[in-house]
């Protein structure tokens, strides 16, 4: 076969295979198309608005008194430590001087040996009886050179008046001698002077007589005190008190000041409540007609009930306490501790087991402040942090903006709604305006219609 045939042949070839591939194609084009035609459009679905479920409240304007809520630690009005006002040795402690017991008040918590105190006692008691003594005796003798000095004054004036006689009867007269003169002078003299010492005395007795009283007066203070010391040989207890520690031993020798233990009076209890200072100054019970001008401090306080709860049984254990006064404010946290003062009789619990609040107990404190006027009251999954409240108008989800006014527990007290606004309770994380809503009334179960 020659190349030309071999070309012929091929290029036939090459036809024929792509008029082959055309019929395939068309082939296959025509069976879709009859396969199509046998296919039926599916139904086309129809659109449904589902509605979100929702819990619902609706509210009302309310006056709510504005509760305060704080923890603190209870601690006793006075903690007194005891000492020694003088020294010496112990020579007996009272029975059950042991930390946790409790000692009547006027009971003998220790006593020092009291011999040194009543030999200065009887030491004391003598040296005002010689005070008085020396006392008693310069009336005496005031009154006495008194009567004295009268006598002597006349004698004086009798001397006087002799030796002028004698002196005349003499110059004029020459009767009598010089010597005689001489004389009557001498005894003048002589009687003079033991006048003016006499005089001297009396006039010094006054004085003598005052250093003496002070004597006296200091005599007695020095009785008193060795009185006084010789009672301080016992110590008792100045009140109900529960011993919080103590240190101290027979035959121990105990110096003035020395802290041998230290007493609790439980009769009154405080709790210092740390509150914030912005919520504090706006919502306690200040007493503004009793402000004092003439104190940077703050107002009383009107002394409201408040509830106590142990924070280790908050329902079983609660007692009752009345607002005190403002105890302090720390600049460093920006907190003003409030003072939560029990009295003797709130000091047992509620309960029927009568638990005492005891001091260290940490509790938590329910102080009632201001009240708020018209206010709504919502539960705390219906408002958002920015202050939006979804409502139900008409089934359909609306959104308002409230202010939020206070906290409370899980309740938020708002303002900025109408009565009867129907308040959405379920929490929504961004919901679409205008859902539609399927409405349930907070725990119900049943849709409201």
């Amino acid at each position: 076969m020659s190349d030309n045939e071999i070309k012929r042949y091929i290029t036939i070839t090459k036809l024929a295979s792509f008029f082959v591939a055309i019929l395939v194609l068309l082939s296959g084009v025509i069976l879709f198309i009859f396969f199509s035609s046998f296919r039926k459009p599916p139904a086309q679905a129809e659109q449904e608005e589902r509605p979100i479920p929702v819990e619902v409240i609706q509210v009302q304007p309310e006056d709510i008194p504005i509760v305060l809520t704080g923890f603190g630690e209870v601690r006793t009005l006075a903690t007194v430590p005891i000492s020694s006002e003088i020294s010496g040795r112990i020579i007996r402690i009272h029975p059950r001087l042991e930390a946790g017991e409790v000692i009547s008040a006027g009971e003998v918590l220790f006593e020092i040996d009291p011999s040194d105190y009543q030999v200065k006692l009887q030491s004391a008691q003598a040296g005002l009886e010689q005070a008085k003594h020396v006392l008693k005796r310069l009336q005496e003798q005031f009154a006495s050179d008194q009567g004295r000095l009268k006598t002597l004054e006349r004698t004086k004036d009798l001397a006087y008046s002799e030796f002028q006689r004698v002196k005349q009867l003499f110059e004029k007269e020459k009767v009598g001698t010089q010597s005689n003169v001489e004389q009557t002078e001498r005894t003048y003299n002589q009687t003079l002077d033991a006048f003016n010492q006499l005089a001297q005395s009396v006039e010094l007795y006054p004085l003598r007589i005052k250093e003496a009283e002070e004597s006296v007066k200091t005599a007695e203070a020095q009785l008193a005190q060795a009185e006084i010391n010789l009672t301080r040989t016992q110590v008792k207890a100045l009140f109900h008190a529960r011993i919080k520690s103590v240190n101290l031993e027979v035959g121990q020798y105990v110096n003035p000041g020395m802290v041998v233990m230290t007493l609790s009076d439980d009769s009154i209890l405080e709790i210092s409540i740390p509150l914030d200072a912005k919520q504090a100054i706006q919502w306690l019970p200040f007493q503004k007609d009793d402000m004092n001008i003439d104190s940077a401090w703050f107002p009383p306080l009107e002394p409201k009930e408040c509830e106590i709860l142990w924070t280790e049984d908050k329902e079983n254990h609660k007692w009752k306490g009345v607002l005190h006064r403002i105890e302090r404010y720390d600049e460093k946290t920006r907190t003003i501790y409030a003072v939560v003062r029990v009295e003797k009789g709130n000091i047992y619990s509620q309960s029927e087991d009568k638990i005492p609040l005891v001091q260290g107990m940490f509790c938590q404190v329910k102080i009632p402040g201001k009240t708020l006027i018209g206010i709504y009251r919502l539960p705390d999954t219906a408002v958002s942090f920015e202050g939006t409240v979804y409502v139900a108008e008409d089934n359909r989800l609306r959104s308002i903006q409230v202010e939020r006014l206070y906290i409370q527990g899980d309740e938020v007290f708002v303002s900025g709604l109408n009565p009867g606004t129907i308040v959405i309770t379920t929490r929504l994380i961004n919901p679409m305006g205008n859902s539609l809503l399927e409405i349930k009334k907070r725990g119900d179960k049943e849709t409201v219609l």
